[in-house]
């Protein structure tokens, strides 16, 4: 009797390790180990395919990653086969990063080989040792330089906060009441590529999402706006207000005139100064 039993317990413990297997290398079954992970865990490391990915289980963009495999690399996809059209794309170039974040556009940039080396500046101490991580584990130290700082108008430390359930939300506006205040050293762009190596003139494309902060950022980049490098941001008028929203389109009009305006399920071409200012967020493609 206690043999059969033995047997009958190592069946169903098999039945049910061949089920959950099943289950959770589905979407709905990631979704649910994601979602009841420990707090104990601090970080996990997935096969992405073509790369590895390593990121905190409690955050948005690590959630993401393990539940689809990447974090919105159909939009680097998408920004690539646009450049490459309009023939604007040049594999000599380097590729300016502002909020590199954990790592994923600047892995599936350098997975494209589409620019010669680029520059990932990323200011939360969070997300940029997970970043450096993952250049390491996929072999693409000797393409990127990551800079931990923000990019602004002066060289120095600003106020930046930590946004607890998003990291990608962390910003140098304060969001949240439970965002986690500390300090971050700030430089502005023209110094953080002559430090990486690099000049204006280098840039082929600047990518970027520092949640509300692009105002500032741009500021500090007006020898590449001047040439009209390409720019490609997360343009925010639910952070700048009515007028910082006005005088931010204003200044991009200044150095741009065509750009295309990405919502979730659509794009539209449009003069820069026919950006509709009313809209809370979209992302936006600023072309020479």
């Amino acid at each position: 009797m206690t043999k059969t039993t033995d047997l009958l317990r190592k069946k169903l413990r098999k039945w049910r390790n061949r089920t959950a297997r099943r289950l959770l290398n589905t979407r709905v079954g990631r979704e649910m180990l994601v979602a009841s992970i420990s707090p104990r865990v601090i970080t996990m490391t997935a096969d992405c395919g073509d790369h590895v990915m390593t990121f905190s289980p409690h955050d948005y963009v690590g959630r993401k990653i393990y539940r689809k495999g990447h974090f919105e690399r159909d939009h680097v996809e998408r920004l690539l086969g646009i450049l490459k059209q309009r023939s604007l794309l040049d594999a000599d170039k380097v590729l300016l990063e502002l909020g590199g974040n954990i790592g994923t556009q600047t892995i599936y940039f350098a997975l494209a080989k589409a620019f010669r080396h680029i520059v990932s500046v990323e200011p939360d101490p969070r997300n940029f040792e997970m970043l450096e991580t993952n250049l390491a584990q996929n072999d693409l130290k000797a393409q990127v330089t990551a800079v931990l700082c923000a990019a602004g108008e002066t060289e120095g430390e600003i106020a930046f906060f930590q946004h607890q359930a998003n990291f990608g939300k962390s910003s140098a506006i304060r969001q949240s009441e439970s965002d986690r205040e500390i300090k971050v050293p700030v430089r502005p762009v023209g110094a953080i590529l002559r430090n990486a190596g690099f000049s204006e003139e280098d840039v082929g494309l600047v990518w970027m999402d520092i949640e509300g902060y692009e105002p500032v950022a741009c500021r500090s980049m007006q020898a590449l706006m001047a040439r009209r490098v390409p720019l490609y941001m997360e343009f925010s008028p639910t952070f700048y207000g009515r007028e910082g929203t006005i005088a931010f389109a204003a200044e991009l009009a200044r150095h741009y005139e065509h750009c295309i305006v990405f919502r979730e399920d659509e794009q539209e071409e449009m003069k820069v100064k026919d950006i509709p200012l009313g809209e809370e967020q979209f992302d936006l493609f600023l072309m020479p």
